[in-house]
């Protein structure tokens, strides 16, 4: 690749003044541009390439930096892991589409939790009302997360759960689950996300200021390295950013920060960043602009690679790998012509494994309109399936390396991100940016002027601005059952009643001395849930030695 010069180059301008001088081979606009608005230029060639080189700047898969894929085989060996995301209503329920998907053929589960759970409340809070059990799934207590997962083994599955301000909570839960049926911490496998600081730039569902928050975070790496070695200790995650309106080189830009953020917080801790760093996990999204989004993942490895070694001098291979699990776009999906969804979503699920996703979900085609049902949701495993086994696209690792478009777009998103990356370090790091809102004004200037593209017609969405018409309403759409949160807060009062008052009070005076000093708290989460202490009585006694987040100040509980 570096060959193909100058010569190669009066070459191709000698070609476009044959061609395109004079008006002639009128094209559709006058230019065009990738989401993140990189220039897409008419033809590449190798003299696009010039000074990239093969070692240094893309190697062999399996091998620094990771460009081609982390793996030496990648699909060769096995498929990535089919993790459709799924949770609703009770514990039964969900438990129940669990089953189902697994037996269709999905080989990991991922664990959606409502609202209630994901800000840390029980369903029998008063600011609980009407929310219960509406985008995910209800979990008050061990006594749910013992519903949700019976039957199910946990020593042969992996379990990806999307939870962050309580996810120590919640992976306390996880473990007891398996201590109560004989499995041992060693043997789970999994993920929490336990990724705070995109809730404050993009999400929204936090609890705690920043800095409880990290310590929380920097608990469970600690705790995981020393018992749960398999267990993925956060999910850093660029898809809810991405979701919220940035472009894709925002979305790998102030991901990659978070994950310097966390790393850093880490090591500040007294951890040595090759105990911790080989269990990091990455979430992205996988949008429309097909080879730009395949290009954002090789980009977003070998950034990452650069960084764990040049930055943190990381040496184990496994912390300079950058794996991540990837989920169609959500925001893409329309409620117009909501059939075409399907189409959208094969094609972003085939750019996130061309590009070397580990692990993925599929959106269903009725998402934008409500959870899916059984039948969406099958259909959306179904379009992984013929993927993987019908396409041939899994035989060949980075099948699409050495394409000059695809290089060239790789380098020009790398560039990009390096240059937010520098100005998120000029501002003092990824917390310090967030507190003076640079993502988050960065994020809605991107969202808007995606939106204005969109209405006044410069960008298509087929179905909305473009080929429009008059459809008829689907029907069978998947609606919340209203019982769900008398039936959740029925279970809820039944427990607290069978519970020892007294020994309740211990568990949160303990995990509240413990929070006003220094200790790790997941061993008192771990004691506490064991005796059946809620998801909000934690949080509520949390609550009170932190402080409660709300946008740009800490309120004292």
């Amino acid at each position: 690749m570096e060959e193909g010069g100058g010569g190669l180059a009066t070459e191709k301008e000698i070609w476009e003044k044959r061609h395109f001088r004079g008006g002639k081979n009128a094209e559709r606009q006058e230019t065009f541009r990738t989401d993140s608005d990189l220039s897409i230029a008419r033809v590449y060639t190798p003299s696009d390439l010039e000074g990239m080189d093969y070692a240094e700047d893309l190697g062999f898969p399996g091998e620094y930096p990771y460009t081609r894929g982390i793996r030496p085989n990648m699909y060769r060996g096995r498929f990535w892991t089919m993790r459709q995301y799924a949770g609703f209503g009770t514990a039964e329920e969900t438990n129940s589409r669990f089953k189902y998907l697994l037996a269709q053929g999905q080989t990991g589960l991922s664990v959606a939790f409502d609202l209630v759970t994901q800000i840390g409340y029980d369903s029998d809070d008063p600011l609980a009302e009407g929310e219960v059990g509406k985008v995910g799934v209800a979990i008050d207590s061990l006594a749910d997360m013992e519903v949700l997962f019976a039957g199910i083994p946990l020593d042969k599955v992996s379990t990806s759960m999307t939870i962050n301000a309580p996810a120590a909570v919640l992976l306390a839960m996880y473990v007891a689950v398996a201590e109560k049926r004989g499995i041992g911490p060693e043997k789970l496998v999994g993920t929490i996300q336990n990724d705070i600081l995109k809730e404050y730039m993009a999400r929204g569902t936090y609890i705690f200021p920043p800095a409880p928050s990290m310590r929380l975070i920097t608990d469970v790496f600690q705790y995981c390295a020393q018992n749960l070695p398999n267990w993925n200790t956060i999910s850093i995650s660029g898809y809810h950013i991405r979701e919220a309106g940035a472009t894709a080189v925002q979305e790998v830009a102030f991901t990659l920060a978070d994950g310097i953020a966390y790393v850093q917080a880490a090591i500040d801790s007294g951890l040595k960043v090759d105990d911790f760093a080989p269990r990091l996990s990455f979430f992205f999204g996988a949008h429309a602009d097909f080879f730009e989004e395949i290009a954002k993942f090789r980009a977003a490895r070998r950034i990452w690679a650069k960084i764990m070694r040049e930055r943190f001098g990381a040496v184990d291979a496994k912390s300079l790998m950058l794996r991540f699990h990837t989920q169609t776009a959500g925001s893409t999906l329309t409620a117009q012509q909501p059939e075409v969804n399907t189409v959208r979503v094969a094609f972003q699920a085939l750019s996130a494994i061309l590009g070397g996703t580990q692990s993925l979900h599929t959106n269903a085609w009725d998402e934008a309109l409500a959870l899916p049902t059984e039948s969406s949701a099958l259909l959306a495993l179904r379009t992984q399936q013929v993927i993987a086994h019908e396409l041939g696209v899994a035989d060949s690792v980075d099948p699409l390396a050495g394409s000059y478009l695809l290089e060239k777009l790789t380098n020009d998103l790398e560039e990009e991100v390096w240059r937010k990356l520098d100005k998120i370090d000029e501002l003092g790091g990824a917390v310090r940016a967030i507190e003076l809102g640079f993502q988050q004004k960065e994020i809605q200037a991107s969202a808007y002027r995606y939106q204005m593209e969109i209405e006044q017609g410069k960008k298509v969405v087929v179905g909305v601005n473009k080929f429009a018409g008059e459809e008829t309403p689907p029907q069978g759409l998947w609606r919340t059952d209203p019982q769900v949160e008398t039936d959740q807060k029925e279970k809820l009062a039944l427990l607290k009643k069978g519970r020892s008052a007294a020994v309740v009070k211990a568990h949160l005076e303990q995990l509240q001395r413990a929070a006003a000093g220094e200790e790790n708290l997941m061993p008192y989460l771990m004691a506490a849930v064991r005796d059946y202490v809620t998801l909000g009585e934690i949080c509520g006694v949390l609550r009170e030695v932190f402080g409660s987040y709300e946008k740009d100040s800490f309120v004292r509980g």
